[in-house]
């Protein structure tokens, strides 16, 4: 092991480059994430990354970008709240 280590070449302030993936928090009702669970258990998959490919597979057949989808459902929801 060195005595030193040599910083000379490193960059002040260098940060690492984000996930390719965006980290947001929704929340789904029990019996959904249930429905998810038990799917991916009987195919050995992750429960999010179903979630993800239904998800996915949904906004792509409906022919409406992903961005409008999710807005237009959170509106939709947000009314039916007040």
């Amino acid at each position: 092991m060195r005595e030193e280590a040599d910083f000379s070449s490193g960059q002040h302030g260098a940060t690492l480059s984000p996930p390719s993936q965006a980290r947001r928090r929704i929340e789904l009702d029990p019996d959904v994430i249930r429905w998810f669970e038990n799917m991916a258990l009987r195919n050995g998959g992750d429960p999010e990354a179903l979630i993800n490919t239904v998800l996915r597979d949904y906004t792509c057949r409906s022919g409406e970008p992903l961005e409008r989808t999710l807005r237009r459902v959170l509106r939709e929801e947000l009314r039916k709240v007040g």
